[in-house]
């Protein structure tokens, strides 16, 4: 899994001081240092810095977590969290790894059912999706 510290696949990057509204729709790689607040959604990989702040629902394949997120959290594939990193919502994925010191406070369905229909299902949608975030 990649870490928030130099991922090269990265497409899309939030730095520390910027401050996104509304909803965030993505092909590539994301990786979140700021904040956002609405929705999240990718069909690649996501991470997630110390000190960003989400208050939208995300959807993604992989997600490394290691600040906070507020809303409900589906990745198809591999989620893992940090010592640090908070979750207050639901979260589904196939496999979750959890370091000691997160916390996750919220529902949490796990298997190859929990997510992977739900994103197959967003995934259809991205792509039909007029709006997509462009390289840039």
């Amino acid at each position: 899994m990649f870490k928030t510290d130099a991922n090269p696949g990265t497409e899309t990057l939030i730095g520390p001081s910027v401050h996104v509204k509304g909803d965030f729709k993505s092909q590539g790689n994301i990786q979140i240092e700021g904040q956002v607040t609405g929705t999240i959604q990718t069909t690649g990989n996501l991470g997630v810095g110390e000190q960003a702040k989400i208050s939208a629902n995300v959807n993604a394949t992989n997600a490394f977590v290691a600040g906070l997120i507020k809303g409900s959290v589906t990745v198809a594939e591999r989620l893992e969290l940090s010592p640090k990193a908070k979750i207050e919502g639901d979260v589904s994925t196939k496999v979750l790894i959890i370091a000691e010191g997160a916390q996750l406070n919220g529902r949490c369905q796990m298997g190859t059912t929990a997510s992977a229909e739900t994103i197959k299902n967003k995934k259809e949608k991205l792509d039909s999706s007029p709006a997509q975030s462009q390289p840039g």
